[in-house]
């Protein structure tokens, strides 16, 4: 598997242990399949970087792979919430956050590999809004598609480190990604408040209807 990974600087050597506890997935080293997007990663501070080529072999490798079919947006959100930091609003979210935590919970660290949805920023507080219940399943759904943040390969284990060899780097330009970077934040954002209009109060579908009823989220499709 090609894979890259968006840094201000080039990383050879990636080493395992490193980086925010507090990303998507916890401690990883968070990579795409798509150069574009690791270069967008590289300026999110609006300074040039680099998108740095690797090799993966997956070859002996265990691979979580959060949007399987086996799998439902849920329980990304759950792993989601066990890394990020969400201080719940209200008794609804406060519940919800431990329904969630009962139903959904996945032994995700003892994987060498996830490939899952990706949350910036904005989708975090868009999956926020959807555990506190403001937000029906289908606005979350429908807004994560048209911001396009796309899928993230995260290399979660010593194993993994090992079969992971750099082959390249290429250089990215503030002046033209890190606008690329704003726009699809901005894109995500645009189409997220378009939301609210777009979802009917009669088909609309909350986190407490699905924890009622799991057979609503067959569907809702990312």
């Amino acid at each position: 598997m090609t894979l890259y990974h968006g840094s201000e600087r080039i990383i050879e050597t990636p080493q395992f242990g490193a980086g925010n506890p507090r990303n998507d997935y916890g401690v990883g080293f968070y990579c795409t399949q798509h150069l574009e997007l690791a270069k967008e990663w590289a300026c999110q501070k609006n300074m040039d970087g680099f998108a740095n080529e690797y090799e993966l072999d997956l070859l002996g490798l265990s691979v979580l792979d959060v949007s399987g079919a086996e799998y439902t947006i849920l329980h990304w959100l759950c792993i989601l919430m066990q890394n990020r930091i969400f201080i719940p609003k209200t008794s609804f979210g406060k519940e919800n956050l431990e329904t969630l935590l009962a139903k959904y919970k996945l032994d995700y660290e003892r994987f060498d590999v996830i490939c899952g949805y990706r949350a910036n920023d904005s989708y975090f507080t868009f999956a926020s809004d959807f555990l506190e219940n403001v937000i029906p399943i289908q606005h979350l759904a429908t807004s994560m598609k048209l911001g396009e943040l796309g899928m993230q390969v995260v290399l979660k284990s010593p194993k993994a480190f090992s079969q992971l060899m750099y082959t390249q780097s290429f250089g990215a330009e503030k002046e033209v990604y890190f606008q690329k970077y704003r726009a699809r934040d901005s894109t995500a954002r645009k189409s997220y408040f378009e939301g609210y209009r777009r979802t009917s109060v009669q088909d609309a579908i909350y986190l407490v209807d699905i924890f009622r009823n799991p057979e609503l989220l067959h569907g809702i499709e990312l």
